[in-house]
């Protein structure tokens, strides 16, 4: 994704649960990008030291100027989908996007490599 002169990097997805509201929920991811040396700036899938996206929201759907959920480029990114399948069932319907299982049917695993447990 992006220029192929960047680093590698690590990818992993979590699951959370918040009280907070989506817009809340990335202005505090955000800030913890911040924290973490993130500079913002006009050049997009440069190199940064923490990017933290949101994927899903249950099945709820959100497009504004500042978030959009689903995440717009998940079901074409294989390290974003090969995590996410590690840690959700794949009978997971993601809202316009449909099943996680036929999502994966769809990419291969080339590029990623899996790290860490269960390696």
């Amino acid at each position: 994704m992006g220029p192929r002169d960047q680093p590698d990097f690590v990818n992993a997805v979590a699951c959370v649960d918040t009280v907070l509201d989506p817009m809340r929920l990335l202005a505090e991811l955000q800030r913890i990008e911040s924290r973490h040396g993130r500079v913002r700036s006009d050049e997009r899938w440069g190199p940064r030291p923490l990017d933290l996206d949101i994927l899903t929201i249950g099945r709820a759907r959100i497009e504004t100027a500042r978030l959009t959920v689903p995440h717009p480029g998940l079901a074409t990114r294989n390290f974003v989908l090969y995590p996410l399948a590690d840690i959700a069932p794949l009978d997971l319907r993601i809202p316009g996007f449909g099943r996680l299982r036929a999502l994966l049917a769809r990419i291969d695993s080339g590029g990623i490599e899996r790290i860490g447990a269960g390696e």
